[in-house]
């Protein structure tokens, strides 16, 4: 079993509304040192095959066909390090 994290956020470049929002809520909020804020999603998955180069290869096919739209996010796969 292999426990894996996805992270998608937009690519550089592309507006991020809610980023700029939570933005301007921090700086609201007194926290007037935050320069930049971009969002994202994350997605922790449970693959049942042990082994993390098929893991790897199937997060990614996730990634191109569901979780990130390729067009305008980018995303990153994390599994735990190799025993």
């Amino acid at each position: 079993m292999i426990e894996a994290r996805v992270t998608v956020t937009l690519k550089t470049g592309v507006l991020d509304p809610q980023g700029k929002a939570i933005e301007g809520a921090l700086a609201a909020l007194g926290f007037a040192d935050v320069g930049a804020v971009r969002q994202g999603k994350v997605f922790d998955i449970v693959l049942e095959d042990g082994d993390p180069q098929a893991a790897r290869a199937r997060l990614e096919a996730m990634c191109e066909k569901l979780l990130a739209n390729t067009v305008i996010e980018d995303y990153a796969i994390t599994l735990p390090p190799a025993r």
